[in-house]
C-alpha cells in the first residue's frame, strides 16, 4: 500500500537488483531539477514557522510556487479511500507523516514535519524536513537532532556499502543508541518517473530483509531516504481521515526525507541545496 509523502507500506517485497530500474547519468541530471524545486518549496515552507500560522497557509504558498515553476505535485489528488487534497504532507508533534494541511494553529514548542514532493518534465523529487516552532523542548531537540543525524548517516554510508542493509543497521543502530525507536510498518522506497517505484527502502534490519529484501548499491540506483523516529513505542496508529498517522503513545515524532542518486562519481543528494548561482531559484516573494 502507497501513500503520499513518500512513505510506502512496508510489505518485504523481494527486491532482487535485476528487477530494479537504474537510471542513466543524464536522467539523473534531469532528476535534480524536480529536486531543487523541492528544496526550495522546503524553504518557503520554513520560513513561515511560526506560532499563529495555519497549516494550510504553508500548503497554499507552497502550491503557488510549484504553480509557478510548472511543477506537478506529486501528492494532491493521490489516490486513496479519499483523494490527497494537498500539496504538502504537515505532521505536527505527534503526528509521524501524511498529516493534512488545514486550520490548525502552529504554537510556540511545535515540530512540524513537512514533506512535499514534485514532478517536472517527467521527473520526481521527493524531500521532508521537521522544523521547530519557537523554543522547543530538550527531547524534541534531541529527537530533530537524531533523526536528521540518521538521513546524514544514511548517505555518507552509500558511498562505501554494498548492500542497502548495511547501512539500514547503522540507521537503526544510531537511532536505538540514543532511546528513540525506528518506525517499521513505513520505508523509503524507489523514485524516478514515479514517486513510488521498487526498491522498498526500510530504515531497520530484519531476518526478512536479509533474505528477501536487500538490494545492491550501484551506480544508477535512486532512491528516497526517509528515517521516521519515535520518542517512545515505534507503534503508529492510522487516523480516521484516512492519511494521518500518529504514535499510538501520542509521544512526538520526526521525518526527514532525501531523494539520493547513486552515481560512478559517488552519492549525489537531488533534493539538496543549490550548488552554484545557475541552481538558485528566487522565492523571495514566497517568504515568510
Amino acid at each position: 500500500m502507497l501513500f503520499p509523502g513518500g512513505c510506502s507500506q512496508s510489505s518485504i517485497p523481494i527486491n532482487k537488483t535485476e528487477m530494479l530500474t537504474l537510471r542513466s547519468e543524464r536522467e539523473i541530471l534531469k532528476m535534480r531539477r524536480a529536486g531543487l524545486t523541492v528544496w526550495h518549496a522546503l524553504r518557503i515552507a520554513g520560513s513561515m514557522m511560526r506560532p499563529g500560522v495555519a497549516t494550510a497557509e504553508i500548503d497554499r504558498r507552497v502550491e503557488r510556487f510549484f504553480d509557478d515553476q510548472g511543477a506537478t505535485s506529486l501528492f494532491k489528488g493521490y489516490p486513496g479511500k479519499v483523494p490527497y487534497p494537498a500539496v504538502t504532507c504537515i505532521s505536527v508533534n505527534e503526528e509521524v507523516v501524511h498529516g493534512i494541511p488545514g486550520s490548525r494553529v502552529l504554537a510556540e514548542g511545535d515540530i512540524v514535519s513537512v514533506d512535499t514532493g514534485c514532478k517536472i518534465d517527467g521527473w520526481c523529487g521527493d524531500s521532508a524536513l521537521t522544523f521547530s516552532v519557537g523554543r522547543i523542548s530538550e527531547l524534541c531537540r534531541k529527537l530533530l537532532d537524531v533523526t536528521s543525524g540518521t538521513l546524514d548517516l544514511a548517505i555518507e554510508s552509500m558511498g562505501h556499502c554494498g548492500y542497502w542493509s548495511e547501512v539500514a543497521v547503522k540507521m537503526e543502530s544510531l537511532v536505538k543508541k540514543n532511546g528513540f525507536s525506528v518506525i517499521e510498518s513505513l520505508v523509503g522506497h524507489g523514485i524516478g518517473r514515479e514517486m513510488h517505484e521498487d526498491p522498498q527502502v526500510p530504515n531497520y534490519v530484519s531476518t526478512e530483509i536479509l533474505r528477501y529484501g536487500d538490494f545492491k548499491i550501484q551506480p544508477g540506483l535512486v532512491i528516497a531516504i526517509e528515517p521516521m523516529v519515535n520518542a517512545g513505542s515505534k507503534k503508529i496508529t492510522l487516523l480516521k481521515d484516512h492519511w494521518t498517522f500518529r504514535t499510538s503513545d501520542r509521544k512526538p515524532s520526526a521525518h526527514f526525507e532525501h531523494t539520493v542518486a547513486m552515481t560512478r562519481s559517488g552519492v549525489m543528494v537531488l533534493t539538496g541545496p543549490p550548488k552554484d548561482e545557475s541552481e538558485k531559484i528566487d522565492i523571495s516573494a514566497y517568504l515568510g
